[in-house]
């Protein structure tokens, strides 16, 4: 009764009136609900910025005749970027080689100075040159041409989402074609719903089966666009009525490409991949612009379920929904039974290794963003797109990689260590421009942990000296390459009464001898007793105009190279050497471009000179007799003694760190090897740290170190035993160079045999003589 009654109240309360204004108040604020939401799609989709994340590349391998580079490299160079087989290269990213030519068509690429298009090029090689670059088809000698740069990395936005914007005038018309087959036949037709497939998707909701199927493009570009995927009827609802607004206010065309560039088409660890640009990539290893019609038909199949049809993890599975889009496609017309059958005999055609999201390179990235950060701002490096050309050489990182990573391999085993125990950080740069060509930090070159080419302060040992040497070759009054260092039994008085007597490696003095050999042989004990000579504050203002920002304290133990630097720290020492006494700041960025391709901010090489040619010239000749015939002299196992290299060891107390520093005609590299625990490794400089070098350098078949001549050095006869001129018929007379002026003026008499070991003449090394 109490039911009934309650009814009849309602009948009696729900007049007419009251009827119409129920209604008008649910059309109202249909109304007002409507309104909210065209504000937020016509605000949301016209302001829409997707955040992009900085993209870090390589340096571009440049093309030119002449060049030291063989049919090898340039194919090793091609496969890295991806390039494929073609006997007739037409398209862009293809190749072809017949013998010593290589035939290409480059792929278009947007360079600081400008785009360069597609170029069809062949190269012939000769003697390990490139002999000639002409154009493919006229034959017309090319001076220079450039191939599109590896992508080593991005700087990804907080929401983890990576995309490759594409134009629609750039994506392929058979992958329009199976999307609109596979997903919505009607896009060109309906209004942004399809009501038959609304009705199956009701339907189904209410069967028990939720809310699923029946949605048009425009709704799945509203549903990743503006909603959640969460599936009740209010969602439904807001996605039917979001759709509609969008299809009002924009075009198709508009549409589809917005589809394109956000649909979700898989994961990369914890990257998402969104968009057919990326995805092209990441599947393929190619621009979108470039894949063919299975491989369209495969990326359409992905919207379904990227995951479900995983080309990577379920192949059959993919490519059975690959051949059903194909199918469609020939249902609609859209391809001729040629082209079908053709497709579907097709093998997926899947990169086996993505381009990770993870670089490749994880230490040198890490050094780039922070050089980085020092003119941007860490929201535009996730959010705007920029395109970072780096300076990163593959191969000589890949060089440098395996070099650590066998060598600490190869000296636990020798030295009976426990495995991995070793760690250890290489850095490669160009001698003439400071560009950080390679960065290892880690025995494990992916390992995104600890950056130790950076951030490992080590003490560095004898690769101080030089810094010592430099200080007093600039004093050429008082000290030239023939001045006689005391090597005899010393003891330093410190403060507080605490006494410091330092000891050579072999627990020997050796009286006076040569400067070249004191820094050759490194004796400790002449070397601080040059230091203290010169006074610590002299050497510390010579170590920071080297390069080394860092303060450092003075100490007398820091003649022996007590002070702890990073490698990078190091490199940046023995780079202002290499170059002549010319500070040239170390970069790993050369250019950043806009998402478009504008350029934005150049890296410009910069150079300061801090000492004068001569004292670099002398020092540079001490430090070729290091490697001739010094700590080092084990180094001509792996690379030949013609090539003049320089260099230095180090090796610091109990054993802990292993060093070497060292240049050729074109790379500077420092190696260092040690333990994470500080734990001794029972390594020198030259059986831990110099083979590291030497494997690396081995690799990259560097220049001959023959650094020019300045105007003010003369060369003279010298008795090594006395630092006294001497005949050259003497037996044991040497030929070195001096600063002009400073040649001893007194005569050494010619003696029989000399107690002192020959240096070589870095005239004889030169010539043979």
């Amino acid at each position: 009764m109490t039911t009934r009654s309650s009814l009849r109240k309602l009948r009696r309360w729900l007049t007419p009136q009251r009827l119409r204004l129920a209604l008008w108040l649910v059309l109202l604020a249909f109304a007002i609900y409507a309104l909210y939401l065209d504000h937020v799609v016509r605000t949301e989709f016209e302001g829409r910025r997707w955040a992009l994340p900085a993209r870090v590349y390589a340096r571009p391998l440049e093309i030119f005749p002449g060049e030291k580079i063989d049919a090898k490299q340039v194919l090793e160079e091609l496969a890295v970027l991806h390039y494929s087989t073609s006997l007739q290269p037409q398209n862009p990213g293809s190749y072809y080689q017949s013998g010593a030519d290589i035939d290409l068509v480059t792929r278009p690429f947007t360079f600081w100075d400008g785009p360069q298009p597609a170029l069809t090029l062949t190269l012939h090689f000769s003697d390990g040159h490139l002999a000639s670059v002409q154009n493919m088809h006229t034959g017309a000698s090319v001076n220079l041409a450039r191939l599109d740069p590896m992508l080593i990395g991005s700087i990804y936005p907080a929401d983890n989402e990576d995309r490759i914007l594409v134009r629609l005038d750039q994506v392929p018309s058979s992958l329009i074609n199976g999307l609109i087959a596979v997903e919505d036949r009607k896009f060109y037709t309906h209004h942004g719903i399809d009501p038959r497939g609304m009705a199956r998707a009701l339907w189904s909701m209410l069967r028990g089966r939720g809310v699923q199927g029946g949605s048009t493009l425009t709704q799945q570009l509203v549903k990743n666009y503006f909603l959640t995927p969460q599936r009740t009827l209010r969602r439904k609802f807001t996605e039917v009525l979001m759709a509609l607004l969008l299809e009002l206010h924009y075009s198709k065309q508009e549409i589809l490409q917005a589809y394109i560039n956000e649909i979700y088409l898989g994961q990369d660890g914890s990257h998402a991949i969104h968009g057919f640009g990326l995805a092209s990539q990441f599947y393929f290893g190619k621009p979108l612009h470039e894949i063919d019609l299975p491989q369209s038909a495969l990326l359409v199949g992905l919207v379904r379920g990227p995951s479900l049809y995983d080309p990577r993890r379920h192949p059959h599975r993919a490519l059975d929904r690959r051949n059903l889009v194909l199918q469609e496609m020939l249902q609609q017309g859209d391809i001729t039974q040629a082209q079908f059958v053709t497709a579907t005999s097709a093998p997926l055609d899947v990169i086996a290794k993505p381009p990770s999201g993870a670089s490749p390179y994880p230490a040198f990235l890490d050094l780039v963003h922070r050089q980085l950060l020092s003119d941007y701002r860490e929201e535009d490096l996730r959010s705007d797109g920029l395109q970072i050309i780096t300076t990163l050489d593959p191969e000589i990182q890949n060089a440098a990689e395996h070099a650590l990573t066998s060598r600490l391999a190869q000296l636990e085993k020798d030295r009976r260590l426990p495995k991995d125990i070793l760690q250890g950080a290489v850095v490669v740069t160009n001698s003439q421009t400071g560009e950080i060509q390679a960065l290892v930090s880690d025995r494990d070159p992916r390992f995104e942990g600890f950056n130790r080419a950076v951030d490992a302060l080590r003490p560095i040992g004898s690769l101080f000296k030089p810094a010592i040497y430099l200080t007093a070759l600039e004093q050429p009054a008082k000290y030239t390459l023939a001045s006689l260092l005391d090597d005899s039994q010393l003891t330093v008085h410190g403060q507080g009464g605490k006494d410091w007597a330092p000891n050579n490696y072999d627990r020997k003095f050796h009286g006076e001898v040569p400067l070249p050999l004191a820094l050759a042989n490194s004796y400790n004990v002449a070397t601080v007793r040059l230091g203290l000579s010169l006074g610590l504050p002299a050497i510390m203002d010579t170590v920071h105009s080297l390069g080394v920002d860092r303060d450092l304290r003075a100490y007398d133990a820091s003649l022996l190279g007590a002070n702890s630097l990073a490698p990078i720290e190091v490199a940046q020492m023995y780079e202002t050497l290499a170059n002549g006494g010319f500070r040239i700041p170390l970069r790993a960025i050369r250019e950043v471009l806009d998402a478009n391709g504008h350029p934005l901010q150049h890296y410009a090489l910069a150079m300061k000179q801090i000492a004068p040619p001569g004292p670099i010239y002398l020092l540079t000749f001490a430090l070729q007799d290091v490697v001739s015939e010094g700590t080092a002299e084990n180094l001509q196992t792996y690379l030949p003694a013609d090539l003049h290299l320089a260099g230095k060891t180090g090796t610091t107390e109990d054993l802990r760190d292993s060093w070497f520093a060292g240049f050729s005609g074109d790379h500077v590299g420092v190696a260092w090897v040690g333990r994470d625990d500080n734990g001794p490794t029972g390594l020198t400089g030259a059986a831990g740290a110099m083979t590291v070098w030497g494997e690396t350098m081995q690799a990259l078949d560097p220049e001959p170190l023959n650094p020019p001549r300045p105007d003010d050095i003369q060369s003279a006869w010298i008795d090594p035993h006395t630092g006294l001129r001497a005949d050259r018929s003497c037996s044991g007379a040497v030929k070195l160079p001096f600063i002009r002026g400073s040649v001893p003026t007194q005569t050494a008499p010619c003696v029989s045999r000399s107690p002192i070991k020959k240096i070589k003449s870095w005239f004889e090394r030169l010539f043979g003589r």
